[in-house]
């Protein structure tokens, strides 16, 4: 059986199941499935039952497996046993969004000229459909390809449940390869496909100094100031102005990426003047596209996203605040070991503020892929087609911690073929996605089984 796709055919497909792609995006949109908030907790329920609904709406066996934590949907589109098998991986749990800063309901999607604005529309529920109705192409063409589906909801929280599901299921998980579709392009004219995540290690830094705020007028100059001191030493830890961090030993095991991966970063089209244009940013640390480049997808980071105490209502209160507290993560790239870097800070702190409390929060380690060898080959081959560009490979500087735990317990190859634009809104408010990354998702899925049934397990 010739297996491969003809593009006119997997076009008129793609149009026909258009009405059926919004109806199912928005069924999914429509549900708050926000893995942070405990009172999303039915809503996460609710959104695992109608995806497996969807699964089995184009003929495959689907399930929600229950977890310590957040359900898993799990489904197959069984071709025949001897046949290549490839593991799809999504998420369908979403960031919160408050309505208040939204255009347009975040959790009533709207459908306006083919874009669809919505929380989780392109994080990442427009991309799930987009797989799930390239493998319906598959099925109902008899692509001699199996494809399992393991959609998670908690990703948005670090995966906690996740690696406990693979290693409990691992034996019905086998597979020769996985394929993630929640990564972003450099430029709407700019495929890409990521083969490096960075980590992520957080941790909240608390110092108490007293029982209750106190009036400055009587203590000042005595009183100890919890918020100036946390701020003292995170400029200690950190330059703010270049991002180089200051804490002994943080950089001891960061791999440089080599010369000929810098040269495709630059390659790949990045763009500074692009990606201040995309994320709405007025200025950014550096110019230069390579260092920029560089910056986001290979070196380690220290940022701080919140410090909470004192008084934060309208006009001075003259208060000395009792408690501080500082939200800190740090993105981390191959080789930095989580534990390690977290004892270097754990040293650093107590040195210079011992009654300081530090709390580590969730833990994702890097992940160094290969952008060589036939399965990424068949994915640069699947974008061309369905995009008419070469893709560009590069690293990706978010993190995705069910990736490291796919590769740990599943020991494959794992392709990522995302779809999400910069401008998408990973996160932000007005999060949206488009007809023309959905269609073009379809058929280069649709090209990648198609190469992938052509293999041999």
């Amino acid at each position: 059986m010739n297996v491969q796709v003809a593009s006119a055919e997997v076009n008129r497909f793609a149009n026909n199941e258009r009405a059926n792609f919004e109806a199912a995006l928005k069924k999914l949109v429509d549900i708050p499935s926000v893995s942070m908030d405990p009172a999303c907790k039915k809503d996460i329920a609710r959104c695992a039952e109608a995806a497996a609904e969807l699964l089995r709406s184009i003929g495959a066996k689907a399930e929600v497996v229950a977890t310590r934590g957040n359900p898993v949907v799990y489904g197959e589109l069984a071709s025949g046993p001897g046949r290549p098998t490839v593991a799809v991986y999504n998420h369908l749990d979403v960031q919160p969004a408050d309505p208040a800063l939204w255009r347009t309901p975040p959790f009533d999607m709207t459908i306006d000229n083919g874009i669809y604005r919505g929380r989780g529309s392109t994080d990442d529920k427009g991309p799930a459909l987009a797989v799930m109705y390239a493998a319906q192409w598959a099925s109902q063409h008899k692509l001699p390809l199996n494809i399992k589906f393991i959609w998670e909801l908690e990703e948005e929280i670090g995966s906690p449940s996740f690696e406990q599901f693979l290693t409990e299921n691992r034996e019905r998980l086998k597979t020769d390869s996985i394929v993630v579709s929640d990564t972003i392009w450099i430029d709407h004219d700019r495929p890409a496909i990521p083969y490096g995540l960075r980590g992520l290690q957080g941790i909240i830094l608390r110092l108490r100094t007293g029982a209750k705020d106190i009036h400055s007028g009587l203590a000042g100059g005595l009183a100890r100031n919890p918020l100036g001191e946390l701020c003292q030493l995170i400029a200690e830890c950190y330059d703010a102005c270049s991002g180089e961090v200051k804490i002994p030993g943080f950089y001891d095991q960061v791999r440089q990426p080599s010369e000929a991966e810098l040269e495709d970063f630059v390659k790949s089209g990045f763009s500074v003047d692009k990606f201040v244009e995309h994320h709405e940013l007025s200025s950014v640390r550096t110019g230069d596209d390579r260092q920029a480049a560089e910056r986001i997808w290979a070196r380690p980071t220290f940022e701080v996203h919140g410090i909470v105490g004192g008084y934060t209502g309208p006009g001075v209160k003259t208060i000395i605040p009792h408690e501080a507290e500082a939200k800190i993560t740090m993105r981390l790239v191959p080789d930095q070991d989580p534990d390690r870097i977290v004892q270097a800070i754990c040293r650093f702190v107590k040195e210079r503020l011992p009654d300081a409390e530090i709390i580590r929060e969730g833990t994702l380690r890097p992940y160094l892929g290969d952008f060589q060898g036939p399965f990424a080959d068949a994915g640069r081959r699947a974008v061309l087609e369905a995009f008419g560009v070469e893709p560009a490979f590069v690293r990706e500087g978010g993190s995705i911690g069910a990736v490291v735990s796919m590769s740990e317990v599943l020991s494959v190859p794992i392709v990522f073929l995302g779809l999400s634009l910069p401008e998408h809104g990973y996160h932000a408010i007005n999060e949206n996605f488009d007809w023309r990354q959905a269609s073009g998702g379809i058929r280069m899925f649709a090209h990648y089984f198609s190469l992938l049934a052509q293999m041999r397990s």
